[in-house]
């Protein structure tokens, strides 16, 4: 049975988006040894690309308490991209990170996209396993991502 999470839009720069994006941003730099999410060869996820008109950013709680995040950004005309997917290790292994991208999915649809794109790395399997059984296909680097290994795409 899928956990009850509450999602609202907020801010990934400021309040409790803002805490789990830097959340995301401590694993992240552990799990690939000092790697810097905003750093200059990423791809950008941030308040211009993750607000309106074209992005969204939520953020899921079950009670009170914060559980997840997730944003949308705008690639090109009908495609976007599902960046900075968390859900916090307390949390994990409960169906959240599905409920989140379903989330997201629909979030996108309502912004007018017609197709998802997204990538990880190496080190995040169980993250690759959730997409391919969500129906996302591989394709190929889509973002100039240098550090993830795994690009797919799904019809929206």
């Amino acid at each position: 049975m899928a956990p009850n999470v509450e999602f609202r839009p907020e801010h990934v720069d400021r309040g409790d988006g803002a805490a789990l994006a830097q959340a995301m941003r401590e694993e992240i730099e552990l799990l690939y040894d000092g790697l810097q999410l905003d750093g200059p060869d990423m791809p950008k996820a941030g308040p211009d690309e993750l607000s309106p008109p074209h992005g969204t950013f939520v953020v899921g709680r079950i009670g009170d308490v914060a559980v997840c995040c997730g944003g949308v950004k705008r690639l090109e005309e009908g495609a976007c991209e599902i960046k900075k997917m968390f859900v916090t290790p307390r949390s994990r292994g409960q169906g959240v990170a599905r409920v989140l991208l379903h989330e997201l999915e629909d979030r996108a649809r309502r912004l007018g996209y017609t197709v998802a794109r997204l990538d990880t790395g190496p080190r995040q399997e169980h993250a690759r396993r959730l997409y391919l059984s969500e129906g996302y296909a591989e394709i190929p680097n889509f973002n100039g991502n240098p550090m993830a290994t795994f690009f797919a795409e799904k019809a929206l």
